[in-house]
């Protein structure tokens, strides 16, 4: 549709020139600051000795926003920073997924720093006005709309009308149409925004668009995880828009453009080849993984209490592949031929403000489809793409939201809540319409939701205090670290993958570390030794895609046919060298396997010493709710009885004959708690930190971490 606002008919508060810049191999070697309060923009300079520390993306998002805060710093004060940075691979269109941003930020939720990665084109294209990230600082008086136009050179800061929609699939259509100078500029505009559900939860999120032409109308990628989005509108910002006409190759001007283009024919080839033989990713995206997780025991059903269900099935990849509008180029970024951002067309919403419309969905993802389906033990495909919808156009993360109504939802069995204290909302399990009304009245900042959307690390507290619930029931089944809620695999037999999950700097995300399969499944780290190497190596190789401003799919959701034969498959070797080599390229900066690993491990480190200086990020903090690490009730264990007497005898030494079902329990829990207890232990060590999680002032030294005011903060702690 096109939005009834001009820009030229828009309130202009102020405006401030640069001079756009061409990128000389992958980076700017400049970053741009706004202080949305003082309606004024500001260019710093990018030193090569932050590009050294810091390489980019994440890297520079966390180095600014520490120059920016203070320890004292809370998520609201106008000091606290959005930062959005890319990295210097982003933004070529010769690799698939080479189109992601890094958006950092202190969390509402956690108090700490979190990171999230997210597609679409705002960050290339701020990329090609000449600038390695965004600082957004600062509150403003009145709702405000930044405009960033990288072609023109010129930043823009307007009053945002009072007429102008607040849910993102109206609003973001509306200002692409009056920012692009005709409609065939309308791909050259990307809208940051956040709903009106960011407003009243810290779970809000960003949502980055796209102008898809063959849909005609706007989609949306999300930087969901830890409440960004709720940032953003504490800023009183409704929007950020960056315009760019004119991408092309080789705008990040590599060293080699040969090699880049080689290496890029290299994947495609690749993906043309097995990607319909391996995860589909084409044509399911990582719906693909459904039916997997469920035959695994892995897929998270009634509040992560068990992996699977004979309703299982109903939600396969191949459901969501008939409901997935097919042939259509869905990459969230130019060139990439992975295509895996699927989306739902003409999709009949049945509950809320926009009731009996038709929309496109965007997703879900097999986060949002399990997140929001069975762990909610909803089996309607058309629920969950309802709760999708709303989850993204209110701006709230699927995944913290899935998470804290599958919590409500066992709250619910258990005679926690009812229908007094949820106002008059049904929470049985599988009541998607139940769900849907908290998302409503979220966005409405009706009771009930804004209560639900503090999340379930402050729920748990609440309804111990307030309704009298068992405080170490609540504790055990509130799914969080740190306060962001756990994303959507069942860890509970896994050690690896609790530690993957919670021995993480920002609270357990999936995307630092998935061991499942070699640890549960192919048994391939069975020493504590052999998960300490793992749970080091893999948090830093997947904290390199952050630093470049990659994705990670096409890194091991279609691999080499040969990938096999060697004797680390689960590392993926040969595309860990393309990666490398596409760095080099890109850069002309030499880079060893190893070297990759110490790009990562110096932001890994500056980031948990940063947690410390928020006054979080010791040992204290890794720990999860039981529920993550084992059964926490009667029938809970029963469920998987015969895998859990078959442990008691072989790993605790204990025969389970004759001993009741909680006996059992309290057994099963000791030895699973000491066993994480050692774990941390290990993997501390590895990592170069004391017992208590913190990095030593040698290994600083080592990764050429050691700046005065780092060491300042990690000596406080010894």
């Amino acid at each position: 549709m096109s939005g009834p606002f001009d820009m030229k008919n828009l309130k202009l508060l102020a405006q401030a020139t640069f001079e756009p810049k061409t990128v000389h191999r992958g980076y700017a070697m400049r970053t741009l600051h706004i202080d949305v309060g003082a309606c004024k923009a500001t260019e710093k300079a990018v030193s090569e000795d932050m590009k050294q520390r810091f390489t980019g993306g994440k890297g520079f998002g966390l180095k600014l926003l520490w120059d920016a805060t203070k320890p004292s710093t809370k998520w609201n004060d106008p000091e606290n920073e959005i930062v959005i940075a890319m990295g210097p691979v982003c933004g070529n269109t010769n690799y698939p997924g080479s189109g992601k941003s890094l958006v950092v930020s202190l969390s509402p939720m956690t108090g700490v720093p979190i990171d999230s990665n997210v597609g679409g084109y705002f960050g290339p294209y701020l990329k090609f006005g000449g600038w390695d990230a965004l600082e957004i600082q600062g509150k403003a008086d009145v709702e405000t709309i930044v405009f960033i136009d990288s072609n023109e050179g010129t930043i823009q800061f307007y009053e945002a009308p009072a007429g102008l929609q607040y849910d993102t699939h109206l609003m973001a259509e509306e200002l692409t149409h009056a920012f692009a100078r005709d409609e065939k500029d309308l791909q050259s505009v990307s809208v940051v925004s956040a709903g009106r559900g960011a407003d009243h939860s810290p779970m809000g999120l960003l949502n980055f668009s796209l102008y898809d032409k063959r849909r005609q109308g706007i989609r949306v990628k999300q930087a969901g995880r830890g409440g960004i989005g709720a940032v953003l509108r504490d800023k009183k910002i409704r929007a950020v828009i960056c315009r760019f006409s004119g991408v092309k190759q080789n705008l990040n001007d590599a060293a080699d453009p040969a090699a880049v283009q080689r290496l890029g024919l290299k994947l495609h080839r690749e993906i043309v080849v097995n990607d319909d033989k391996q995860c589909k990713m084409r044509k399911q995206g990582t719906a693909h993984l459904m039916e997997v997780m469920n035959d695994y025991d892995l897929l998270p059903t009634k509040n992560h209490k068990y992996g699977q269900d004979p309703k299982g099935p109903e939600l396969a990849s191949w459901v969501w592949e008939k409901l997935f509008s097919q042939n259509l180029p869905d990459g969230c970024w130019f060139g990439c031929t992975m295509a895996c951002a699927h989306a739902v067309d003409h999709f009949l919403l049945e509950t809320g403000p926009y009731k009996g419309t038709k929309v496109c969905v965007d997703g879900p993802e097999y986060e949002t489809a399990a997140g929001l389906g069975s762990n909610l033990y909803v089996y309607d495909p058309h629920g969950i793409l309802e709760l999708n919808f709303y989850c993204d156009t209110y701006g709230i993360d699927t995944i913290s939201f899935g998470t804290m109504t599958s919590f409500l939802m066992e709250c619910w069995e258990h005679g926690v809540l009812n229908l007094e204290r949820t106002d008059g909302i049904d929470l049985s399990w599988g009541n998607w319409q139940g769900a849907a009304q908290i998302l409503h009245d979220m966005a409405d900042g009706k009771r009930f939701g804004v209560l639900a959307g503090k999340g379930v690390k402050f729920l748990a507290d609440y309804f111990a205090r307030e309704y009298g619930a068992d405080a170490q029931f609540m504790k055990d089944i509130a799914l969080h670290g740190k306060g962001l809620e756990q994303s959507e695999y069942v860890g509970k037999e896994s050690l690896a993958q609790q530690g993957g999950y919670y021995l993480t700097n920002k609270g357990p995300q999936h995307d630092e570390a998935w061991l499942i399969f070699m640890d549960m499944v192919n048994n391939r780290i069975p020493t504590f030794e052999n998960k300490a190497e793992a749970l080091h190596y893999f948090p830093m190789f997947r904290t390199w895609f952050g630093l470049q401003g990659l994705c990670k799919l096409p890194w091991n959701d279609v691999e080499p046919s040969d990938n096999a034969k060697h004797t680390e498959p689960n590392k993926v070797p040969e595309h860990v060298h393309n990666y490398y080599e596409l760095y080099t390229a890109i850069t002309g900066l030499p880079l060893t396997w190893d070297d990759l690993i110490h790009q990562s491990e110096r932001v890994y480190n500056f980031q948990r010493v940063f947690n410390l200086r928020q006054g979080h990020g010791l040992r204290q903090d890794d720990y999860p709710p039981y529920r993550a690490m084992g059964p926490v009730l009667e029938d809970e264990y029963l469920a998987r009885e015969e895998r859990y007497d078959k442990q008691m005898k072989e790993k605790i030494g204990v025969d389970p004959t004759g001993k009741s079902v909680a006996e059992r329990v309290r057994i099963t829990r000791e030895f699973r708690l000491a066993q994480y207890d050692k774990l941390i232990d290990a993997v501390f060590k590895r990592r170069g930190w004391t017992s208590q999680g913190v990095p030593t002032p040698e290994h600083l030294k080592k990764l050429g971490m050691d700046l005065p005011e780092v060491l300042e903060v990690v000596k406080r702690h010894l």
